[in-house]
């Protein structure tokens, strides 16, 4: 019986200890973390700086970053007006259904850069369908197709 209190309460101590290594961890990760250091407003602006591809990067490096960008439907709505010069209906389509900036970003991204490539007329002299690379198609709309045969036919 005495050694199983005993035991019991090395194990106490070390959940102590291990608890206080855990806590002055988070104390020191949380000091270099200007998320949870600045007013949101600060952040905000920091954020807004940055370009899609530095955004998404900036989510991935911590949680704290992550829930701030990924919450923030302002930091993508510039990006998703900006896409909107080439996707206007598609743009348009998705904020009339109640989608999040963030999410019309994402499910308009590859197409507003192809459907920017077809309509600049990058692809009018391709010959065949085995011209075309592979991975940057992405599947559109009819109306998206309708688009850009008028444009070709405009050519």
């Amino acid at each position: 019986m005495k050694k199983n209190s005993k035991r019991n309460n090395n194990s106490r101590v070390s959940n102590i200890e291990s608890n206080s290594v855990d806590t002055e961890k988070g104390k020191k990760e949380s000091q270099n973390n200007f998320v949870d250091l600045l007013p949101p407003e600060v952040t905000f602006k920091i954020f807004s700086q940055l370009d899609v591809q530095s955004l998404c990067r900036a989510s991935m490096t911590c949680r704290s970053w992550n829930h701030v960008i990924r919450n923030n439907n302002s930091l993508w709505k510039p990006h998703c007006l900006t896409l909107r010069a080439v996707c206007q209906r598609e743009i348009d389509d998705d904020v009339e259904s109640g989608y999040p900036w963030r999410v019309i970003l994402l499910r308009n991204y590859q197409k507003s850069k192809v459907k920017h490539d077809w309509l600049s007329g990058r692809y009018s002299n391709i010959c065949s369908p085995v011209s075309l690379p592979e991975k940057i198609m992405y599947p559109m709309d009819a109306d998206t197709w309708g688009e850009i045969l008028e444009a070709e036919m405009e050519r």
